[in-house]
């Protein structure tokens, strides 16, 4: 599979030329970003082990935040490349409010990288977070769709767009404290039929409170699943503390 997909995007750089949707440059192994402004994203390096939340460098490897510490999420683990900062935030926001699908491709591929490079166990099936039918006819898209959708091509592993529908539409999850945010999504999500698979990776953009993922962990869980891991292109840094390694 992985010989399929190189051959592929070999045969897509050499009749589609890329240019860096940053600066214009020429784009680097086929891929819409320049060497220099791929060296220069924001990795999330340094970050809780649980929720990815980006913390300092100083932090111990395998720390967990204070929220981790006092509340653990009910997914397994978060694994988020980026850090929601400039140009991450550019990104992002193009796709979602202004159809620049381009930026899901290279946003995926992103993530993608940062995925192989770990070598970690790949789930069986991946889940893209759903969206309100009335928002998803609004956009036209779902953007964790547009994401989830060549990380299944590069991985092999089926994406389930059906398992999961959002029932209830949700105010914007932005402006709202952390309180307010996981009262405005509790109940949002619904499992519409039964979990084939045990190892389940959530797809998402952005990861902020880790509310809307962890909510969907709780109904995967309730619904079968042994393993859910999410995997989120960028990761909002916040103000919670690292705590050492417990144990």
């Amino acid at each position: 599979m992985q010989m399929v997909y190189n051959w592929l995007k070999t045969i897509q750089a050499l009749a589609y030329p890329a240019t860096c949707v940053l600066c214009g440059a020429p784009g680097r192994e086929g891929r819409d970003l320049c060497r220099g402004c791929q060296d220069s994203l924001p990795h999330n390096r340094h970050a809780c082990r649980l929720c990815a939340l980006p913390l300092p460098a100083t932090a111990p490897a395998g720390s967990l935040c204070g929220q981790c510490q006092q509340r653990p999420p009910r997914f397994d683990r978060c694994l988020a490349a980026l850090c929601y900062e400039h140009p991450l935030d550019h990104l992002v926001s193009g796709l979602k409010f202004r159809d620049k699908l381009v930026y899901g491709r290279l946003l995926s591929g992103l993530l993608g990288d940062f995925l192989e490079h770990r070598g970690h166990e790949l789930p069986e099936l991946l889940v893209p977070v759903p969206l309100h039918p009335s928002r998803q006819r609004e956009r036209g898209f779902n953007q964790a769709l547009e994401l989830a959708r060549p990380l299944a091509r590069r991985f092999g592993i089926p994406v389930d767009i059906r398992a999961l529908s959002r029932d209830r539409a949700t105010a914007p999850q932005s402006g709202l404290d952390k309180k307010e945010r996981r009262r405005n999504i509790r109940g949002a999500f619904r499992l519409r039929e039964g979990l084939a698979a045990r190892h389940i990776a959530i797809v998402d953009d952005v990861v902020t409170t880790g509310n809307t993922v962890d909510e969907l962990a709780g109904v995967l869980r309730r619904g079968g699943a042994a393993r859910v891991e999410v995997w989120a292109v960028t990761r909002r840094a916040g103000g919670r503390k690292a705590i050492a390694p417990d144990g």
